[in-house]
């Protein structure tokens, strides 16, 4: 998948650069004063680092209100030049249509994507550009640079996006398996040792405390009253994951993916224990579920506190046809079970395009922290 991103990536960069070889080369050819030639080669070299920074996959793909400000100076320095370069400069109408696509969000970027492809014709047939091209010419060569450069970048993105939920999926196996294991050390080594220790606490009630096995039996049962202890400190450690660890590992999971990421959550929240655990278990799901079964490009994670309730929301707009109802699945189920046996709640909903997994559980002692003092971790692309 690695190997997938960088041939996409070596793909987009030989279509840009050899689009704009070919572009220099007929404004090269054109009889242009010094001043109109000087500031051709100025846009030729601006040019190159605004196509690849508004199409650059992920790891390097810019955040999200960054690739707008490109698409407006793109925009930009595809038209103003027109009026110098005339038919020359028209094959960068492609390159915009593609960036058109690739940014504006669906189903307003199909209609823009059409305005800026038939504003080719228009130019052909006005008075701005003289050439011998026929608009029909410019129309199917915009289309076809268009559709390429959304092609390569959207298998790009798709590459990344499968990359971080093999990720995802291998770390939701990995903390399933501490999870059975913890369960496994509790409900067998634990058992055995409570029992170990409570059968030598009754050998003591009959035994002298001067004979010789007394002491013995007290050691016994105070080592495995010990060993019982830091067994369950250390799954109960191993098994439940700092919250702020987790939200930083989604947030760069979702960033690598291409996926622009909003984390807010409370500053002083240090929460520990079975309700750690599941929360960090819900957010190892629902970001699971957002990279395998959604289309997102937007994911917002927010962990909020009033009233001694703490709530996690996963919001994120790209929810497929088949959970827009309901939002069911066996891991959701799972999770749903979880959290109502620590005396919580799991919500699922689906509202214009966005699904929205929140999950609710109580806090014991209550922490006071309110919506205000919320603080947010950023946000990436």
């Amino acid at each position: 998948m690695t190997q997938a991103t960088g041939i996409a990536s070596l793909s987009l960069t030989v279509l840009v650069t050899g689009s704009l070889t070919l572009l220099a080369a007929d404004v090269l050819a054109q009889p242009l004063s010094k001043g109109t030639l000087i500031t051709g080669l100025i846009l030729m070299i601006l040019l190159p680092a605004v196509l690849l920074g508004q199409y650059a996959p992920p790891p390097y793909r810019l955040p999200y209100r960054w690739r707008w400000g490109l698409l407006g100076l793109q925009a930009v320095l595809t038209y103003l030049p027109v009026l110098v370069f005339e038919y020359s400069w028209l094959s960068l109408l492609g390159f915009l249509a593609g960036a058109v696509l690739l940014t504006v969000p669906r189903p307003a970027s199909i209609v823009i994507a059409a305005v800026v492809a038939a504003s080719g014709p228009l130019l052909v047939n006005s008075s701005l550009v003289t050439t011998q091209r026929s608009g029909m010419s410019v129309l199917v060569s915009t289309v076809i640079t268009g559709s390429s450069v959304y092609a390569v970048v959207h298998l790009a993105l798709l590459a990344a996006r499968l990359q971080a939920s093999h990720s995802q999926a291998a770390r939701l196996a990995e903390h399933r398996e501490r999870a059975r294991i913890a369960q496994d050390l509790h409900d067998l080594v634990g058992s055995s040792l409570v029992s170990i220790a409570v059968q030598s606490e009754r050998a003591l009630t009959r035994t002298e405390s001067a004979s010789p096995g007394h002491q013995a039996l007290s050691d016994i049962a105070a080592l495995a009253r010990r060993t019982h202890r830091e067994m369950q400190g250390i799954t109960r450690q191993r098994g439940a994951a700092h919250i702020h660890t987790e939200l930083a590992h989604a947030q760069s999971l979702l960033s690598r993916a291409g996926i622009a990421t909003r984390t807010t959550l409370p500053p002083q929240l240090d929460l520990t224990g079975s309700k750690a655990h599941c929360l960090s278990a819900v957010l190892r799901e629902g970001i699971g579920n957002v990279l395998q079964h959604s289309q997102a490009s937007r994911c917002e994670i927010e962990v909020t506190s009033r009233e001694s309730r703490l709530r996690l929301t996963i919001d994120n707009d790209g929810a497929p046809p088949s959970m827009e109802d309901t939002g069911t699945g066996s891991g959701l189920a799972n999770l749903r079970f979880r959290v109502l046996t620590l005396g919580g709640t799991l919500d699922t909903h689906s509202c214009g395009g966005h699904f929205v997994l929140a999950a609710e559980l109580s806090l014991d002692p209550p922490v006071a922290l309110g919506d205000s003092d919320r603080v947010h971790q950023g946000t990436r692309a």
